[in-house]
């Protein structure tokens, strides 16, 4: 994927009902992680690769929270893990009670964007692109109350649309 390529990568067009869980069950950060990586479509019969996704994203959670603030985080592992994956990926998911995710402001994460790239500059591309969507408020909070998947999907596209 070309430079030029990355900056036409749309969340919504990253996103599919199948890569989005309002219903996340974990206790714990682990197993948020675990449900996330669970849901990455191209991993879904490569448990190994699952399984080194998941490391990876213990290993940067230990280095520094990916948690952001305002109940959301954005679980990442520290650089693009090359050969991982062929395409970039986006999971949503939602847990509404909440999970301790050593967020900046000691909220509870409750909107977590899982992020796998295939290379560093589109990692970063993503990144900075859902960071700016989720400064807006109405998209959060619309974020925890909307019940199906392909909705969730709906307002994302809609507030990607006016970025």
């Amino acid at each position: 994927m070309s430079p030029n390529e990355s900056h036409r990568l749309l969340l919504g067009d990253l996103l599919s009902p199948a890569t989005i869980e309002l219903h996340l069950r974990a206790h714990s950060k682990e197993e948020v992680l675990a449900e996330l990586v669970a849901r990455v479509t191209e991993l879904a019969t490569r448990p190994n690769d699952q399984e080194t996704l998941l490391h990876a994203l213990l290993e940067r959670e230990g280095l520094h929270s990916t948690g952001i603030g305002d109940g959301i985080a954005l679980p990442h592992a520290r650089n693009a893990l090359v050969g991982l994956v062929s395409q970039p990926a986006i999971v949503f998911g939602r847990h509404t009670g909440g999970i301790p995710f050593g967020s900046i402001d000691g909220t509870p994460a409750t909107l977590f964007f899982l992020l796998v790239a295939p290379t560093v500059s589109i990692h970063l591309h993503i990144l900075a692109r859902i960071s700016r969507l989720l400064r807006q408020h109405n998209l959060r909070r619309e974020l925890l109350l909307v019940e199906r998947p392909e909705r969730a999907l709906g307002l994302i596209r809609e507030s990607e649309a006016k970025l």
